[in-house]
């Protein structure tokens, strides 16, 4: 029997192509997805015109364009408008209004996102706030990185605290002992590895380290 065909990816609407607009279209793109990138600065829409699939310059306040654009087609779109806060919202409205199922909106602030969350925009992201939160974490050295989540949930890349080193994971226990989970162990020079409870963790490994927000601080503190 052949194999099956794998879906392809489907296309995405990218409204407002600046810094944060481009990165997202430009990472669309690498993953397979055909991307329709909408500005209304023709310069950067002429910028972009050999990276993206298609990209079009357009005034996305006004809801006849954006369906002549076929917005109402759309499974996925993203806004990232920023600096013009009634520009942004009126995209997110005539994005709904066209028919748009799945609206992905960049705010400024909380009450910019609570307006677009009003009018439509089914997730709303704010890049500047998260980018800050994540800098502040790393910034000590304690952190390499770090993701939190909706849920007081975060993964965070870590060095390994000196009374781990040389030990099993079942040894340390640090599930137990600080309420966090070793799922992985990159050590220099060699790739990524699922951590089981018999695997040996070093002083020059990093570990990948999942929990309650809290809980991966503290331990993170540890290092």
């Amino acid at each position: 029997m052949s194999a099956e065909k794998a879906k392809p990816a489907p296309p995405v609407m990218v409204i407002g192509l600046g810094r944060f607009g481009s990165a997202v279209a430009r990472s669309l793109t690498r993953v397979g997805h055909e991307v329709l990138g909408v500005d209304q600065d023709m310069a950067v829409v002429q910028s972009l015109s050999e990276e993206l699939t298609h990209v079009v310059q357009a005034d996305t306040t006004n809801p006849i364009a954006l369906k002549k654009l076929g917005a109402g087609d759309m499974e996925h779109a993203v806004v990232g408008i920023g600096s013009d806060i009634e520009a942004s919202v009126l995209t997110v409205v005539a994005l709904a209004d066209a028919g748009c199922r799945d609206i992905w909106a960049k705010a400024v602030n909380a009450n910019h996102g609570r307006i677009l969350e009003r009018v439509g925009a089914t997730h709303v992201v704010f890049p500047e706030a998260e980018m800050g939160e994540r800098v502040a974490h790393m910034v000590t050295g304690k952190m390499i990185d770090f993701i939190q989540f909706d849920d007081d949930f975060a993964i965070v890349k870590t060095r390994v605290p000196r009374f781990m080193a040389g030990k099993t994971l079942l040894q340390t226990d640090v599930r137990k002992a600080h309420g966090v989970t070793i799922v992985g162990v990159k050590r220099p020079r060699e790739p990524f590895i699922h951590a089981i409870p018999d695997t040996v963790v070093y002083l020059s490994d990093l570990l990948i380290v999942s929990g309650a927000t809290d809980a991966v601080e503290r331990f993170a503190a540890l290092t």
